[in-house]
């Protein structure tokens, strides 16, 4: 069984405790894959997870903890030739350590690298794949927009107009991760001449380009998410990416990226069963530790239960994707369940704390809050169900 140490056990069971890899999934990786993958962990639990309490704080992106993650390769986990299970695992430890930063690099990875890498033509990968996979530039996913959200397919907003060589974007975009410190937007708009969405190529540096911090959110504050204003932004016309030349080269995207979030979920579980015993086996209350009380006790146990039950449901996803046999409702399901289970858990471990749980010191409130902004992005739990009731009865609930 693989094992943590029991550092301060207090008056507590001696010896080894399991890992937070419960079900054993780790062991499901080739033995290459198995070192890289703990190499990853090694890093991510002793300089980025308490490294980053402090530009959480502070709504800060700590880019200087970008140079490391590129070196491990984080910059080109889609292009690397890794295993779905391999990925999905590595985007869990990301969260495991800091699910803001887990949110920067899932998305760099499913929704930059590989829309560009799937998507883009020749030039366009030569132009922007370097320096994205070294993560010395990043990219934004420019789809949600003000009063569009969870209706974008046929509300979409945004217009792009051919004229002469060149197109005229003009729009808004909300939500934008990264948007105020990408070097390319991959902006979705509708075309004024067919009324089809597609996607652009917009180097931010272009006249027209306004992005404003969105401040004050509750959860995922390392995350740069802007508010995005394109005025009339005037693009060349290899700017628009050839593969992307209707709507359903976006929900082809969205389906990973929305398996994806269920193993941010994943990581976040890990951290939350992480924190709580930590804390219950070094509180001492009543003169024993914590962990010692039956009410605690159950709480950890319903804790492990989410954890696993997420675990195993990711697994399968990942076994689909590498089949070609993952569909919609497969990921609304994995990102609606995993989430909705991390959200109790959070909530139970917060309690368990006590005091203690409202403060980011402790990290707990920190991973409730996170869990709380993917439990709502990627398409909102509600939107997600929607989607899963759909595809069981064939009856749509959208107008």
């Amino acid at each position: 069984m693989t094992s943590a140490t029991l550092s301060n056990p207090g008056d507590g069971p001696q010896g080894l405790l399991p890992d937070v890899d419960l079900l054993h999934v780790e062991s499901l990786l080739d033995p290459a894959e198995h070192e890289r993958l703990g190499m990853f962990k090694e890093h991510l639990q002793t300089h980025v997870r308490k490294q980053s309490i402090d530009p959480w704080n502070r709504e800060h992106l700590p880019t200087e903890l970008l140079p490391a993650l590129a070196e491990l390769g984080l910059g080109k986990l889609f292009l690397d030739g890794s295993s779905r299970l391999f990925q999905g695992l590595v985007h869990s430890q990301i969260a495991r350590a800091d699910v803001s930063l887990s949110a920067l690099i899932g998305i760099h990875n499913e929704l930059i690298v590989g829309t560009i890498a799937e998507l883009g033509s020749e030039e366009q990968k030569a132009q922007w794949l370097p320096g994205l996979s070294e993560l010395t530039q990043l990219g934004a996913f420019c789809l949600t927009e003000p009063t569009h959200g969870s209706d974008i397919a046929g509300g979409l907003a945004t217009t792009a107009t051919l004229d002469g060589d060149e197109w005229v974007i003009q729009g808004e975009k909300r939500w934008i991760g990264a948007g105020t410190v990408a070097a390319v937007a991959l902006v979705w708009a509708r075309d004024t001449a067919d009324g089809l969405i597609k996607c652009f190529a917009v180097d931010t540096s272009h006249p027209g380009y306004t992005a404003t911090k969105i401040a004050n959110k509750m959860g995922l504050r390392i995350m740069q998410n802007a508010d995005i204003v394109l005025n009339e932004i005037r693009v060349p016309h290899t700017a628009l990416l050839p593969g992307a030349m209707s709507f359903d080269a976006a929900n082809e995207l969205l389906k990973d990226s929305r398996a994806w979030v269920g193993w941010q979920a994943v990581g976040a579980q890990q951290a939350i069963l992480d924190i709580l015993r930590d804390y219950s086996l070094e509180r001492i209350q009543f003169g024993k530790p914590l962990a010692s009380f039956q009410v605690i006790q159950q709480t950890m146990a319903e804790i492990a239960g989410n954890l696993a039950a997420s675990s195993a449901m990711m697994v399968q996803m990942a076994r689909l994707q590498d089949t070609g046999e993952l569909e919609m409702m497969h990921a609304a399901i994995a990102k609606s369940t995993a989430t909705r289970l991390g959200r109790q858990s959070a909530s139970l471990a917060r309690d368990a704390l006590g005091g203690n749980g409202l403060l980011s010191d402790y990290e707990i409130s920190k991973v409730l809050g996170d869990l709380e902004a993917i439990y709502t992005y990627e398409g909102s739990y509600h939107i997600n169900a929607l989607i899963v009731s759909r595809a069981l009865t064939g009856v749509s609930a959208f107008v």
